[in-house]
């Protein structure tokens, strides 16, 4: 009867996630996407970043070993509009010819139970740097994994829409982040 309960364990154990956890370790950016959504005058506007470069280090089974980096283009933000695009590289929003690239790397992971963890580090924008934290899930399909996440970021945080535009009647300080990435397993 022992032997039969410690082959069933043994039987799940080999089955469960962990054992068959996997080293997701290379972004690919093609097939991934990283949006924004803010509110202007209360109406929901999305928004994207069209050029990001990521690294990453990722195995399930070793969250205290697990790394993430994430190089973003500022220059290559999509308001939706072309007034938009050059009113945000301005002075006053991104500063994008001073600052042409925002940065996010990663501190620490936590699992938070079945595919959903949490990651903080330090994301850095227009010279400023700030800690932030982002749920998301992780969906092994065969040799790749879908990260979804989502986190908010407040804008004045990072001097994002200075002078006449740090009233947030206009434009919100809150900035939802998304994020859906495409991640290969390690070969």
């Amino acid at each position: 009867m022992m032997r039969k309960i410690i082959a069933t364990l043994m039987t799940a154990l080999a089955f469960s996630p962990l054992a068959q956890a996997v080293e997701f370790n290379r972004i690919q950016a093609d097939k991934s996407t990283l949006v924004f959504v803010y509110k202007q005058m209360g109406v929901p506007v999305d928004g994207s970043f069209n050029k990001f470069a990521a690294q990453l280090s990722f195995d399930p089974a070793k969250l205290s070993t697990a790394r993430a980096v994430l190089d973003l283009d500022v220059t290559s933000i999509d308001t939706g509009s072309e007034e938009g695009n050059d009113e945000v590289a301005t002075k006053a929003w991104f500063n994008s010819k001073a600052f042409p690239r925002a940065k996010f790397e990663s501190a620490s992971f936590k699992a938070l139970g079945g595919n959903r963890y949490e990651v903080t580090g330090k994301m850095s924008i227009k010279g400023r740097t700030q800690t932030v934290t982002a749920p998301f899930t992780l969906n092994q399909q065969g040799s790749n994994a879908i990260v979804d996440g989502a986190f908010v970021l407040k804008r004045a945080d990072f001097a994002i829409g200075e002078g006449s535009w740090s009233d947030f009647g206009t434009v919100a300080n809150e900035i939802q982040i998304k994020f859906h990435f495409i991640a290969a397993a390690a070969k």
